[in-house]
């Protein structure tokens, strides 16, 4: 440390000659100004083709289908050639390959990244993990935004409902906030939404004076900055819930459905993904007999660039059954017949189609670029799904047919594996969503010292 501070010194003692520190600092101003005139060229030649008119609106569905394939996929489809892969799992020099099978196969396989350490985790989890609910009373004004419900959940967004009724009667809870390790803001952005004293509107400003009252009632809040609270929305909107509250917004742990790491309201590691789930009563069907023989299905409504990318190129094929709004029969036909089943952006990087698929059995493919997947820290995602980039989907047909019998068996087992992990049950079942989820937050507990 001495050598280098009277080196430092000497440095600053001895300039250079004339010459050379004219030319060390021309270079540097050379390059700031080389990087700006590249940054206007790139922003104006992006912005004039994307931005500078409302008719560039990829959402917008009066745009010609073909324009809006240019745009979202800068190639033509006659042309797709096999270079435009970019997952090694659809790589065209090779037929299969999947898991690795030259030396790699058990590792890929496995449903979850160390089941060792899951398992050891789990049991102390289940042993110490507190959770301080802020109390709320029936009188309240907004007790139905704030109190968990008392009937069974349904619908899009009942994760969101479901979490909180089977945590208030869970053993997680604790009475005495000082031994807890996270604190839960109750609100419901379900019922908010839906509240007409609220409504989307008044949303920001409702947990704004929810948060300053917790902050003036208790001390908890104030040690940390909120870095040890957190609240559950399944609706896209939760993820704006804190807007209002500059602190909140980077502090606060989100768990949400819509857990897209490219949006900036949204801070993997930090915040948790959970799945979206349609609740479904009994057990799921039996489909080990099933002989399916639909390569791949998917219907949904046009609402993203991808599902028009989907309806373009895929709309008419007989191996890729991709349909465009409602069903005359029941999805569960179509997610019983077919091997794989599509799960294809729409506003929001998450839906239901993914769990759907896993309670029929169906193996999930994602198209869904910068989705933060549910379990993630757990679960081994390439072992039971097919990740897809927009940019494949010309491909997509090329990319399922590779992949080899033996390879699809795998998914498939691995898919009705992990079933169990993606359903919502009242008590709680060892290992169902409830449970991963609580995991998710045991993992983000005491990440952030208290004052």
């Amino acid at each position: 440390m001495a050598k280098s501070s009277s080196l430092c010194h000497l440095i600053s003692q001895h300039r250079c000659s004339t010459s050379f520190g004219g030319t060390f600092f021309f270079l540097p101003l050379s390059l700031a100004i080389s990087t700006l005139v590249l940054i206007f060229l790139y922003n104006f030649c992006t912005t004039s083709k994307v931005f500078t008119s409302n008719d560039n609106n990829l959402y917008q569905e009066s745009s010609p289908i073909s324009s809006l394939i240019q745009q979202m996929i800068p190639f033509s489809f006659e042309n797709a050639a096999d270079e435009i892969f970019f997952s090694p799992r659809s790589s065209p020099m090779s037929k299969g390959n999947l898991f690795g099978l030259d030396g790699n196969y058990a590792k890929n396989t496995e449903i979850y990244h160390d089941e060792d350490l899951f398992q050891q985790d789990y049991k102390e989890m289940n042993r110490s993990l507190k959770i301080y609910i802020y109390p709320h009373t029936k009188d309240h004004p907004y007790a139905n935004i704030l109190l968990p419900v008392d009937y069974d959940p349904k619908g899009h967004y009942a994760s969101e409902l479901y979490f909180k009724k089977v945590l208030s009667g869970s053993h997680f809870i604790t009475q005495n906030p000082s031994e807890a390790n996270l604190f839960f803001m109750p609100f419901s952005i379900v019922e908010m939404r839906h509240d007409p004293r609220i409504g989307v509107e008044g949303m920001q400003s409702f947990i704004k004076q929810y948060i300053y009252n917790i902050s003036q009632t208790y001390p908890y809040w104030n040690r940390t900055g909120g870095a040890d609270h957190f609240y559950v929305a399944c609706h896209s909107i939760g993820r704006f819930a804190m807007d209002q509250v500059f602190e909140a917004k980077f502090n606060v742990i989100q768990v949400v459905c819509s857990s897209s790491y490219f949006v900036a309201g949204y801070v993997p590691h930090k915040d948790a993904s959970m799945p979206q789930i349609w609740p479904r009563q009994g057990n799921p069907p039996d489909v080990d007999s099933l002989k399916r023989k639909q390569l791949a299905f998917f219907a949904g409504t046009i609402n993203s660039p991808a599902r028009v990318a989907l309806l373009k190129v895929w709309g008419n094929d007989t191996a890729i059954f991709a349909h465009f709004g409602r069903l005359e029969t029941p999805d569960a036909d179509q997610l019983l017949d077919a091997k794989f089943c599509l799960h294809v952006k729409g506003f929001e990087v998450n839906t239901a189609r993914i769990v759907d698929a896993i309670y029929y059995g169906c193996v999930p493919v994602i198209l869904a670029n910068h989705y933060d997947l549910p379990f993630a820290d757990i679960l081994n995602w390439e072992s039971f799904s097919v990740v897809v980039h927009y940019m494949d989907i010309p491909v997509l047909k090329k990319i399922l047919q590779r992949i080899s019998l033996e390879e699809y068996s795998i998914l498939q087992s691995n898919t009705l594996k992990v079933r169990k992990h993606f359903q919502w049950n009242d008590p709680a079942l060892d290992y169902d969503a409830f449970y991963m989820t609580m995991y998710e937050l045991w993992l983000r507990r005491g990440s952030v010292k208290v004052n």
